[in-house]
């Protein structure tokens, strides 16, 4: 078998799935990917794609269609959320693209995913393809669908989200757990947010168990996500909830003014619950193997969710690629080894995040308020993730930290 007549299958068509079939295609290798919605529609209301990720589509010539649709950021901001004033402040030298070697870009979800399924082209998607079981018989796998029909493949990779059906027919069970935080979330156009200071940066608003988060997207408007601690465990099986008009005021009325205009400026009629998976020790189980949320699935508090995913996508095709149909076995074990390591780290870094966001007042808040003012810091701090090139670079043992 070449690779030409490989059969590989991607179950979902999200942010990993389809970066995927992008990056196996400079390989040489198409992929059929297997969606469960009957349209493609954004899940969640933006993404801000870091250096670590933007680069690769920099590299397969997409970076005009984005430069249409997205906001290029170059400026991070911490501020007190009750106060308003700045604790620290931080661009790349002389900006962003200039310390990291690619763009930091605010993009809307639809315009995310309408750009990656043109470029793979939509006859390689099928929609409306919910996986019902995987059977793996040592020589290929079969995909059966809820509709009855069913697929064939040599591989098959589960992109399938946070909610992965190819992960729990792996694990046998479902293992989600709740981070202790709930949110909000929304889109507020520019024209609401006469308050709002620095509206061109990525900005955190922080406080004694709350924070609100928020960054431009393409045309200005301002995407957010507002968190605050909530009883653990959580009360209910969905990890969504309705709310109540007005709900998300009840611990952020007393914040400052453009934190209380940007939350209460449109409708909000649910609370997100904010689950991850812990850490696997294997990805893989025959011919089957995980990439995105369905292994390694993060809070959003480093918005890295979907940029490991590309990166995973990236580090996956070149393993492909290099051993081909013959060593498959190999070349999963290698992309586990290449992978695990660094995504275990960034998910612990982006659970100790909200810790140190959350921060009472008080001599420890003082002291993250020192080092969230510090540049030197802030570059530890991000450098080992923004600065990666999934693609020439291997992930060292020393790389990683948190502020805990």
């Amino acid at each position: 078998m070449t690779t030409r007549n490989w059969k590989i299958a991607v179950v979902g068509a999200g942010i990993g799935g389809l970066t995927l079939a992008l990056a196996l295609r400079q390989h040489g290798i198409d992929v059929e990917l297997y969606e469960q919605a009957p349209e493609l529609r954004e899940v969640g209301a933006a993404v801000a794609l870091s250096a670590n990720a933007t680069r690769f589509y920099d590299r397969i010539g997409l970076r005009s269609q984005f430069d249409e649709v997205c906001f290029s950021i170059s400026t991070l901001i911490y501020r007190d959320g009750r106060d308003g004033r700045v604790i620290g402040r931080h661009s790349g030298e002389p900006d962003y693209e200039g310390q990291f070697g690619a763009c930091y870009w605010g993009i809307h979800r639809a315009d995310l995913q309408a750009i990656l399924s043109r470029a793979v082209g939509m006859e390689h998607i099928h929609l409306g393809k919910r996986v019902s079981d995987l059977k793996d018989n040592g020589n290929e796998v079969v995909l059966e669908f809820d509709d009855g029909s069913s697929a064939r493949a040599d591989l098959v990779i589960g992109g399938d989200g946070a909610r992965s059906v190819v992960r729990r027919w792996m694990l046998g069970y479902d293992d989600a757990l709740y981070s202790g935080c709930s949110g909000f979330r929304g889109i507020v156009p520019p024209e609401m947010l006469d308050l709002l200071p620095d509206p061109e940066a990525i900005q955190f608003w922080i406080g004694p168990g709350a924070h609100l988060l928020h960054y431009p997207i393409g045309n200005g408007d301002q995407n957010f996500l507002l968190v605050e601690r909530s009883p653990s465990p959580w009360p209910v099986r969905e990890w969504v909830t309705g709310a109540e008009q007005g709900e998300q005021l009840q611990r952020f009325a007393d914040w400052h003014p453009a934190v209380v205009q940007m939350i209460s400026a449109v409708p909000t009629s649910q609370r997100w619950a904010l689950f991850h998976r812990p850490p696997l020790g294997r990805w893989t189980r025959g011919r089957v193997t995980l990439l995105g949320d369905a292994a390694h699935a993060l809070v959003p508090h480093h918005g890295q969710g979907a940029n490991q995913s590309i990166e995973d996508a990236v580090v996956l095709a070149a393993q492909l690629a290099e051993k081909g149909p013959a060593r498959f076995e190999q070349a999963l074990e290698d992309y586990e080894h290449l992978r695990r390591g660094r995504t275990r780290k960034v998910q612990f870094a982006s659970i100790s995040t909200a810790d140190v966001l959350h921060l009472p007042d008080g001599p420890a808040a003082d002291l993250r308020n020192a080092r969230f003012a510090d540049r030197e810091e802030m570059m530890n701090h991000l450098g080992w993730i923004h600065d990666f090139d999934p693609a020439t670079q291997i992930p060292s043992e020393r790389q990683g930290g948190t502020w805990l």
